[in-house]
């Protein structure tokens, strides 16, 4: 029976990745990736550990190495990824550092593009309450690299300071909106929007 295709996902890839590097068990992937901050991009426990380790098995990525039992332990299999699974991990880290999809996009975005269900200065307390989460959120990444400093290598961690670099333009930007919205210099009329929406119908 031909391998099935792999539905890709983020936590198959860092599964994929770790087996690429060396042969291991569940247990010591879990480890590793929250050794080396990885578990903050998704969500990591045994159950879903698993579940992904099945679908890169199913898809002929990974293979088993061995099966042990160390006294009363619970038994062990080691998995090491597959020439295919090397060959994927190339292939998938080059698509995910060159596409740029469209859905790559955060929530937000989605309540941007519609700013008039609410009135101008509801839509500043939100982006007020934002700014409070954005800011939380760098602080953690910041204390997270600080740790990892003289610790991890930098390309370990170079993912974290993408991220805080995309949270601190996002910050400055929403800062810059508020500002806006607070001095009228963005603002709308919902029966106004209202009769532009009904003369674009009206066209058609």
């Amino acid at each position: 029976m031909a391998p099935r295709r792999l539905s890709r996902n983020l936590l198959a890839y860092l599964v994929l990745n770790l087996l690429a590097e060396a042969p291991m068990h569940p247990y010591e992937m879990k480890r590793l990736i929250h050794l080396r901050g990885k578990d903050w991009l998704v969500p990591v426990n045994l159950d879903s550990l698993y579940h992904a380790i099945a679908q890169l098995q199913r898809a002929g990525l990974i293979e088993v190495v061995e099966t042990s039992r160390e006294g009363r332990r619970p038994e062990r299999t080691v998995y090491r990824a597959t020439d295919d699974g090397h060959e994927e991990v190339r292939g998938w880290t080059a698509d995910l550092l060159t596409e740029v999809p469209y859905d790559e996009f955060p929530k937000a975005v989605a309540a941007l593009s519609h700013l008039p269900a609410l009135p101008p200065g509801e839509v500043q307390e939100h982006l007020e309450r934002r700014v409070l989460n954005l800011q939380v959120m760098i602080a953690t990444i910041e204390t997270g690299l600080g740790a990892a400093a003289g610790k991890l290598p930098r390309v370990l961690v170079v993912e974290a300071e993408y991220a805080l670099a995309l949270k601190r333009a996002e910050l400055e930007w929403v800062r810059a909106l508020i500002d806006d919205l607070a001095s009228g210099r963005l603002a709308w009329d919902p029966e106004s929007l209202l009769a532009l929406a009904n003369q674009a119908r009206t066209e058609h």
